[in-house]
């Protein structure tokens, strides 16, 4: 099929590249020049794991092009992906829209025949419906525009795979007065169900639904997780504070396969550009519809995670003496989790930017995230190694849990720095492993060691 991805971040860029493997004739879309020229030349701006080599693959076959042109993008394409950003709004917690309605509006104006627009970007419930009215207000004389809500469920680090490959897939469409799909809708559905037929050959699950379940999916599904991770988070508080280990306990209800074990990891708190952002916007909407009591709990979960973040800085503090004006810090990460570049709300990131501005020598190494985060924080000092960061370090702090730092050797890394104390903000190393090399090992949710 021929069709567009608009907007080429890490949403689109992904969703388009896999769409090309999938055999399809892709022309991604956005008003970037210098992005647009960097992914025609075969380079992702972003780091993801298995996405550069798939892009050079199909920038070769020509099965994927870019361009900035909405006009050329409306005479090619019979489906139109919307993978835009919905940044969290400066003046609150509410999803900016600007980018999708600019979006819909200007690909509805270049459509030279029917098709269909899919969209792919985490927005408000109640979005769709105003935006289908929008496409086919838009839209020119005797072109038909159909709108159907399919959101994406991508994780950083396996993006690629999680297109491919879904665990599931959701489509939104227009109903009518009566609660059912409109004629428009099922032929819209039609085309999706070809757009996707290799996923469900392979019997991936797929959910047809109304455009508001469809656009809550995403939302309540990163707000569990969102819950999952503070309660664990809150808990450690308390395992602490009495001498329990939080370890210890997540694999004791994790075992429970109502509850599992995956997030329940307690540590630094969670971050990245959709779980801390969703929460926000999805308590902001449910107060716009008068449901402010109904997810009241979300303020908790996100407090709890700043929590974190603060305990965190508190921690190192007391370790260097109570002041840490001159004490030298080494941090290991910025990104907010491994495998990524991305550092947008990371805790690991914010941590080292406090403890700087609260007067420490703060030196940080990520493996892929230095630029990023010197974008952000440019007053930090960046390394080049995990070595070059814990050198004549007080304390070192492990806060993303890249794998090479896991497999630091401590006692090797002994003989570097100016004191042996770890804060391990992961729970990811071995204490007894450490505290055997002569390491004073501090994590959140244990007794100190």
């Amino acid at each position: 099929m021929r069709m567009t991805v608009i907007g080429t971040g890490y949403l689109g860029a992904t969703h388009a590249v896999a769409m090309a493997e999938l055999g399809h004739e892709v022309l991604g879309v956005d008003v970037d020049q210098a992005k647009i020229d960097l992914l025609a030349s075969g380079h992702v701006p972003f780091h993801e794991p298995g996405l550069p080599e798939l892009l050079r693959k199909h920038v070769a076959s020509g099965a994927v092009r870019f361009t900035t042109s909405y006009e050329e993008a409306g005479r090619f394409g019979d489906v139109h992906f919307i993978g835009v950003g919905t940044p969290q709004q400066h003046n609150g917690n509410a999803a900016d829209m600007s980018y999708v309605d600019s979006a819909v509006e200007q690909i509805s104006l270049a459509a030279t025949h029917d098709c269909v627009i899919a969209g792919k970007s985490t927005v408000p419930v109640g979005s769709a419906q105003r935006l289908q009215h929008l496409a086919r207000s838009s839209a020119r004389e005797g072109v038909a525009v159909d709108l159907v809500w399919n959101p994406e469920f991508l994780r950083e680090g396996h993006a690629v795979d999680d297109t491919l490959r879904p665990d599931r897939m959701v489509l939104g469409l227009e109903h009518d007065d009566t609660g059912h799909p409109t004629i428009a809708a099922r032929e819209a559905e039609a085309v999706m169900r070809e757009v996707y037929a290799q996923q469900l050959v392979a019997r991936t699950p797929l959910i047809v639904t109304d455009y508001q379940t469809a656009e809550l999916v995403k939302v309540a599904a990163n707000s569990f997780l969102a819950t999952k991770i503070s309660f664990i988070n809150a808990l450690s508080e308390i395992t602490e504070a009495v001498g329990g280990d939080i370890r210890t306990l997540a694999d004791a209800i994790g075992m429970d396969d109502r509850i599992g074990r995956k997030f329940l990891n307690a540590g630094v708190g969670f971050g990245g550009g959709c779980l801390p952002k969703d929460i926000r916007a999805l308590r902001a909407r449910s107060a716009e519809l008068g449901l402010d009591q109904s997810l009241r709990f979300l303020a908790e979960v996100d407090d709890i995670n700043s929590r974190r973040r603060e305990y965190t800085v508190q921690l190192t503090m007391n370790e260097c003496g109570g002041s840490l004006s001159g004490s030298r810090v080494g941090v290991l990460g910025a990104t907010f989790k491994p495998e990524s570049d991305d550092v947008r709300d990371s805790p690991a990131l914010d941590i080292a930017a406090r403890l700087h501005s609260m007067g420490a020598d703060v030196r940080l190494h990520d493996p892929q995230g230095n630029a990023n985060a010197a974008k952000r924080y440019p007053r930090l000092e960046y390394v080049d190694s995990a070595e070059e960061a814990v050198t004549g370090a007080e304390v070192i702090l492990l806060l993303t849990e890249w794998q090479q730092f896991r497999d630091l050797d401590p006692v090797r890394t002994a003989e570097l720095v100016a004191r042996r104390t770890i804060i391990d903000g992961r729970n990811v190393l071995d204490p007894e492993e450490w505290m055997g090399a002569g390491w004073r090992y501090l994590a959140l949710g244990r007794r100190p060691m």
